[in-house]
């Protein structure tokens, strides 16, 4: 992508409305001056150029509804868009996928294969897709996260004060998360709650890898036996806890790896697979239920088990 530096030539003068309500300051900065140097917006707060309500305040201020920010003329690096950067990752467009919407949070029907970010080689991923189709939005960001060959419900938020409110939903455990999984083998319990302890390591080329170690971090997970076939199972894991790659280290420690699993999986089976027709990893997260981080209403949101995967079932012998 070409990048052009254009002078802002006049102060902007911003008011704040409930999508930045109690945003820390240097934050804020970050995400309209993009392309400008963390310790340059540093600089400007701290010699006064950046002025809330005509004063200094510091970079640690959260932003109150009605505020007015001074921001003076700085040099940007402004990306240069050409059309081809508005087609779709991958010719999907995102909008269809849309399960529910409001004014303060989207959940999205995410697609196996899409990251929700870009990065790390890939140019463009849900949340910028996204920010595309929908540019009226001034405020969008990613309430959780899925893994990209994860399908499934995909929180968005609208309203800073959605995002803040989810957030604290999720780490006090009121949010339930229900998905569908397909491991190989014959799963024992009908009912089997997993509480092993996962550590996260980063490798050198960067890939996140999760393992059961005694030093790791509680992680929980429900899961229930939705379905027996010859040599696999269709099982339903809840979350209670939302570590990186839980259900997938949980079923693959204990025997079970998830049909179509490149990282945790059996590989010799996966080839296997690929040849029956799965060609994914069969990991989908069917519903999310919550309050609403506004209105406080009662949600539950589903998305139905992708076509691809319920093709595949249908070609397995039930037992």
């Amino acid at each position: 992508m070409k990048k052009n530096d254009l002078e802002k030539d006049s102060v902007r003068r911003l008011k704040i409305d409930d999508s930045a309500d109690g945003q820390r300051l240097d934050n804020f900065l970050m995400a309209r001056l993009k392309g400008v140097p963390k310790s340059r917006i540093y600089k400007l707060v701290r010699g006064g150029e950046v002025r809330i309500n005509g004063g200094r305040v510091e970079v640690s201020y959260r932003l109150q509804l009605g505020d007015e920010v001074r921001i003076p003329p700085v040099r940007v690096a402004v990306p240069v868009i050409t059309p081809a950067t508005h087609l779709p990752q991958g010719g999907i467009r995102l909008l269809p996928h849309i399960l529910y919407r409001d004014d303060a949070l989207i959940a999205l029907n995410k697609p196996s294969g899409m990251a929700v970010h870009g990065g790390s080689g890939i140019s463009r991923g849900v949340i910028e897709q996204m920010r595309l189709e929908l540019p009226e939005c001034r405020y969008m960001e990613l309430v959780h996260r899925l893994d990209r060959e994860t399908s499934g419900v995909l929180l968005i938020a609208l309203k800073r004060r959605a995002l803040v409110g989810l957030h604290a939903a999720m780490r006090e455990g009121r949010i339930e998360k229900r998905y569908l999984t397909l491991v190989a083998g014959r799963w024992p319990n009908p009912v089997q709650h997993v509480k092993l302890t996962l550590h996260k390591r980063v490798t050198d080329d960067g890939e996140k890898r999760v393992t059961v170690r005694d030093e790791g971090q509680t992680a929980h997970t429900i899961f229930r036996r939705l379905q027996s076939y010859a040599d696999f199972t269709l099982l339903e894991a809840e979350l209670k806890t939302g570590r990186t790659h839980q259900i997938r280290v949980h079923t693959s420690h204990l025997g079970f790896p998830i049909a179509g699993d490149d990282k945790y999986g059996d590989f010799e089976l996966n080839k296997r697979l690929a040849k029956q027709g799965l060609k994914r990893m069969f990991l989908h997260a069917a519903k999310l239920v919550f309050d609403h981080p506004i209105s406080g209403e009662r949600l539950q949101i589903e998305a139905p088990l992708p076509d691809a995967l319920a093709k595949f079932l249908e070609t397995l012998h039930a037992s």
